[in-house]
């Protein structure tokens, strides 16, 4: 009799959310990592994280630009990923943000001129206005727990997958 594997899918929200997490690890800021997922009928529009304008020192390379506490040398990463999306030419009216952390003033302003209708994260920023910016908006905030921080990806067990063995090369 052949073994069922054990498999565990992902619900949507834990899929974008482990998402913005993968997009973090691009981040340039040493002070936070931060990852936006932008999503609509549950396709990605488009992914941002922070860091530099393009062409520009990085943070970890040149250290922060701080003014009044802020980064000022970091585009957010819903910033990006908002701009990402008006550089392709795809709408965002309607699209939900998947954000590791709850939006700065400035980003919530964003999301909200850009049509984003729903934000989650799973962790929160401070000193920002974010979810009274949101409510009066209209916009839904849903927090949830961060989710794993693991891939669950087991080539091993996988009969159509072969492992490369880099040795043979």
């Amino acid at each position: 009799m052949k073994k069922i594997r054990v498999y565990k899918r992902p619900e949507w929200d834990e899929y974008f959310l482990k998402m913005a997490m993968l997009v973090s690890e691009r981040a340039t800021c040493p002070r936070m990592h931060v990852g936006c997922v932008l999503v609509r009928d549950k396709q990605i529009l488009a992914t941002g994280y922070n860091g530099s304008l393009p062409g520009q020192p990085h943070c970890y390379d040149v250290g922060c630009m701080i003014e009044d506490g802020h980064c000022i040398r970091t585009i957010h990463a819903e910033m990006n990923a908002i701009i990402q999306c008006a550089l392709h030419g795809v709408t965002t009216e309607g699209a939900t943000a998947y954000v590791t952390n709850m939006p700065c003033t400035n980003c919530t302003k964003a999301l909200i001129g850009a049509g984003i209708k729903e934000v989650v994260v799973f962790s929160d920023y401070h000193k920002t206005k974010a979810e009274e910016f949101f409510e009066a908006s209209g916009v839904k905030i849903r927090k949830l727990p961060m989710p794993p921080k693991t891939i669950s990806y087991d080539l091993e067990s996988f009969t159509s997958a072969k492992k490369i063995d880099f040795d043979k090369k």
